[in-house]
């Protein structure tokens, strides 16, 4: 085995309301497991880039409105098709007033077996990984350089969330780094986020983003795409 599959791993939590959750660390820092926002269910929504965007320009109106979020950003509940854009509100630790556009570009199946690195065992046994593929754009005045654009899980057919795997190491099947240095406004980057399907029989059709401000609202609204 290799040193760089040595260094690949995954911790899996426990169940919550039905929910499986894994968490674990990336690039050897400890990342703690951000506290669950309310089920998918609560009709979440979210956005992604298309031939015409779905939300107002980034660089509007700042001003917060009653949703919570700034004005011309992606509001909490709204829902977007596979390739539309969201503009979004983005803060990183210390890092803060930035602006993005989100656009969740792919959910494709995995294969059972892409889970062996981790060697899970028991854990993940029978459950299939489908890999939420995204883009990030840096649509705002802050630069966002090594910060990560994380808050991303998967959404069964019925609408509940799929289990979500959080990777220590590099996993090539999902690729989730760091915004690279010098990620001023108009750099673009890729993502990805690992969601588990309980069964061979149920897929995992949507995601949903619930980072900041979005999981802080009292109504716990992401924004979905499916």
């Amino acid at each position: 085995m290799s040193n760089t599959r040595r260094a690949t791993t995954a911790v899996i939590g426990l169940a919550v309301a039905g929910t499986l959750t894994l968490t674990g660390c990336k690039n050897g820092n400890e990342e703690l497991a951000p506290a669950p926002s309310a089920p998918a269910s609560s009709a979440p929504a979210g956005g992604d880039q298309s031939a015409a965007p779905a939300t107002p320009d980034a660089g509007q109106s700042s001003g917060a409105p009653a949703g919570g979020t700034p004005a011309g950003m992606a509001k909490p509940g709204q829902t977007f098709k596979i390739g539309e854009t969201a503009t979004v509100p983005f803060d990183y630790g210390k890092t803060k007033g930035g602006t993005i556009a989100l656009t969740v570009t792919a959910i494709e199946q995995g294969k059972p077996s892409d889970l062996d690195v981790f060697k899970l065992g028991d854990q993940v046994k029978g459950k299939v990984p489908y890999y939420i593929r995204y883009s990030v754009k840096n649509v705002g005045t802050v630069d966002l350089s090594f910060t990560t654009v994380g808050h991303m899980k998967g959404l069964l057919g019925d609408g509940s969330e799929a289990g979500k795997l959080s990777v220590i190491g590099k996993f090539d099947k999902c690729p989730n780094d760091s915004l690279p240095k010098g990620f001023t406004n108009g750099q673009t980057a890729t993502g990805c986020a690992v969601a588990l399907a309980p069964s061979a029989e149920t897929k995992v059709s949507g995601a949903e983003y619930w980072g900041n401000p979005y999981n802080s609202l009292s109504d716990g609204k992401g924004l979905v795409w499916k």
